[in-house]
């Protein structure tokens, strides 16, 4: 690996970005990229275990997770950001922070989100029982010039994955044997 460096996957609810962390994170460590994912709901469950949602939980919430990444990337740790972050101020902050950041656009339409929704967001959303619900309730604010945008309509796991690495090869943050275990 040339240096720490951190991705953060922004996209809707259920539209694909755990699933592009899983494949990304062990197609690094097969690279010997060792990374840490900080996937929102695991660190919510720490930072804010009754979480509310609301604007200000959010804006805590998001600074403290980009705080944290980049206190790993400043100490060597590259970090993959699995996080919803609807609003882009709070991304905006993250990259700021961090020199050596890829914001990645996972794109997918929300009625195809609402169907994959394994969590019962959205449907808890439509019940009443939260009114704060990214893009459907809450404003979803998509990256103005994300460096990678991802379809997962017509792009898999496996295919973001080479993409992102790819780039991070480009940009100088990741060494091109990390790409050696392509199919």
């Amino acid at each position: 690996m040339s240096q720490a460096f951190a991705v953060w996957l922004t996209g809707l609810p259920a539209s694909g970005k755990t699933s592009i962390a899983g494949e990304l994170s062990a197609r690094l460590a097969e690279a010997g990229a060792m990374v840490e994912v900080l996937e929102s709901d695991a660190l919510r469950r720490v930072l804010t275990p009754t979480a509310t949602y609301s604007s200000e939980e959010r804006d805590l919430f998001y600074r403290a997770l980009a705080f944290y990444g980049s206190r790993l990337v400043a100490h060597g740790v590259p970090v993959i950001f699995d996080a919803t972050a609807n609003r882009r101020r709070y991304r905006d902050f993250a990259r700021e922070l961090i020199p050596n950041f890829l914001e990645v656009a996972v794109v997918c339409p929300l009625e195809i989100c609402q169907q994959r929704d394994q969590k019962g967001t959205y449907r808890k959303g439509r019940d009443g029982r939260t009114s704060t619900v990214p893009g459907l309730q809450e404003p979803y604010e998509e990256p103005r010039t994300p460096e990678i945008v991802v379809n997962t309509m017509t792009v898999q796991p496996a295919a973001a994955a080479t993409t992102i690495i790819q780039s991070l090869q480009t940009h100088g943050y990741l060494r091109d044997r990390a790409n050696s275990s392509d199919t």
